[in-house]
Formats: C-alpha cells, sequence, structure tokens
C-alpha cells in the first residue's frame, strides 16, 4: 500500500466547486474508493445537505442517525459519527438534509469558520488512524464550504469540461485565496481534475487546452470522461468501481488515485495484504 510521506497526520482534502452538476461528489465517492482500495484508510465527510455522497456509498437514510451536522456542532464523539461501507478500509460521516439549515443553526457561534476543523482536528481523528479525510462540500460557498476548507490541508477541485467551467472556477480561487489569508495560511491546492470530458467533443478538447494553459500543472494529467457506467452506479448506491470494475469510469479513477498519491508525494509501495 501507499504509505504517506509525513507518516504523522491525517491528511484532510475539501472536494469543492461552488458549481454544481461538476461531479464533485461522483470524485468523492470514485476517488475516495479507488484511494481505499490501494491499501489506504479514508473516511469521507458528506458535507452536502443533499447527502448524496452518502446515498452513493450505500449507507441508506434510516442509518443517518448521527451526522455531519453532528460534527459540526462538536454535540458527538466523532468515532460515534463514523459508518463503515461495504468497501474495505473506507468509511463515512453521513449527511443529511438537517446541514440546510447550517448558515442559521451557526450564526451565532463564536469562530462560526473554525467549527469543522476543531472536531476534526481533535485528538480523536487520529486515533481512528484514517490516512486521509475527503470532504464533500455543497455546490457553493457557503457557511459549510468555508468550513472545509479552514479545516482541510487542501482543496481538490472538480472542473467539468463545459464552456462556463474556467469563468466559474475564478470566484473559487478568490474563496481559497481569502480563507488562506484569513484562517488557514497552510490551505494548498492539490489539482484541478477535469470531469465529464468528451474527447470526440470539440468544445471539451477547447475547454482541456484553455484549462491546462491557464492553471498549468494544477491540472491533473488524468481526465474523468463522460461514461454510462459512471452516471449509473448511483442508481445502485455504489461506486462505478464496484458497479462496473472494468468501465472506462473506473479505470480513469483508478489512475486519477494514482497520480493524486504521487502527486502528493505518497508513492512508497508495499503490497495490500
Amino acid at each position: 500500500m501507499p504509505e504517506l510521506a509525513d507518516g504523522q497526520r491525517t491528511r484532510i482534502v475539501a472536494i469543492a466547486n461552488q458549481k454544481g452538476g461538476v461531479g464533485k461528489t461522483t470524485t468523492a465517492i470514485n476517488l475516495s474508493t479507488a484511494l481505499a482500495d490501494t491499501g489506504l484508510r479514508v473516511l469521507v465527510v458528506d458535507l452536502d445537505p443533499q447527502g448524496n455522497a452518502s446515498t452513493g456509498l450505500g449507507i441508506p437514510a434510516a442509518s443517518r442517525n448521527q451526522t455531519s451536522f453532528e460534527l459540526m456542532a462538536g454535540e458527538e464523539d466523532l468515532a460515534s459519527l463514523v459508518l463503515p461501507t461495504s468497501i474495505d478500509r473506507l468509511s463515512v460521516i453521513a449527511s443529511t438534509t438537517d446541514l440546510a439549515s447550517a448558515d442559521l443553526e451557526f450564526f451565532g457561534r463564536e469562530k462560526r469558520s473554525f467549527l469543522l476543523r476543531d472536531s476534526l482536528r481533535r485528538p480523536a481523528l487520529a486515533d481512528l488512524a484514517f490516512d486521509l479525510v475527503l470532504i464533500d462540500c455543497p455546490p457553493s460557498l457557503n457557511l459549510l464550504t468555508v468550513n472545509a476548507m479552514v479545516a482541510a490541508d487542501a482543496v481538490l477541485v472538480p472542473l467539468q469540461a463545459e464552456f462556463f467551467a474556467l469563468e466559474g472556477l475564478s470566484q473559487l480561487m478568490l474563496t481559497i485565496r481569502e480563507v488562506r489569508r484569513t484562517a488557514n495560511p497552510k490551505l494548498r491546492i492539490d489539482g484541478v481534475v477535469l470531469t465529464m470530458v468528451d474527447t470526440r467533443n470539440n468544445l471539451a478538447q477547447q475547454v482541456e487546452t484553455d484549462a491546462r494553459e491557464t492553471l498549468g500543472d494544477l491540472v491533473f494529467s488524468t481526465v474523468i470522461p463522460r461514461n454510462v457506467r459512471i452516471s449509473e452506479a448511483p442508481s445502485h448506491a455504489m461506486p462505478v468501481l464496484r458497479y462496473d470494475r472494468t468501465s472506462r469510469g473506473s479505470e480513469a479513477y483508478r489512475r486519477l488515485a494514482s497520480e493524486y498519491l504521487s502527486r502528493i508525494g505518497h508513492i512508497q509501495e508495499r503490497t495490500v495484504a
């Protein structure tokens, strides 16, 4: 399995884009699965009130009694919120629509932008021995997304290969810069992953070219194709890597996981037991 380069603490990554429908949750579900398959212990924190990451990882609504809302509120022991999935080494803190009221519920809290950081930086997280935490952010730049960025070591940005993609990215970059300036100076961008790429489409090819010219090495070499199997998998409450292991989508997410681990320096290989 890949060994974490620092070997000291869990790496926390916010998967964020304020635009909906860009493959953010799909990336959270399938990248976490691919990383777990390498032997890493991964936790997904579903911070989207829609709860799609929870559903896509097979957590039924009836099982979501304690959720990321309680995590934000600091009302429950962290370990009690973690739910196992059917995928070895992959766990989730689920979400419900309770999170939709987070802006109002936490408005009066002191240091309300630090609620998630305070919950995830406690020794309890180290005790759980996760290698990576992936936070699936909502499709907006609200209190939840800001909390995720304040708590995170880095941001991973899914970018749909469409006409307005780069235009929408500018506001996210400004938010990251502001969080870095005011609350989390160590926040970095791990990279931008192009999603829903149709290589037969001239517009998609132009968007990819523009993204690489504008963002340079921030853009992963791996792109996620527009793939029917990726679209079908959530309706079966499973990642595409379990729904159809041989699909182009599954292969792409496995390549992305490998490239991601190489990029952040987690490249010492061991054999998975």
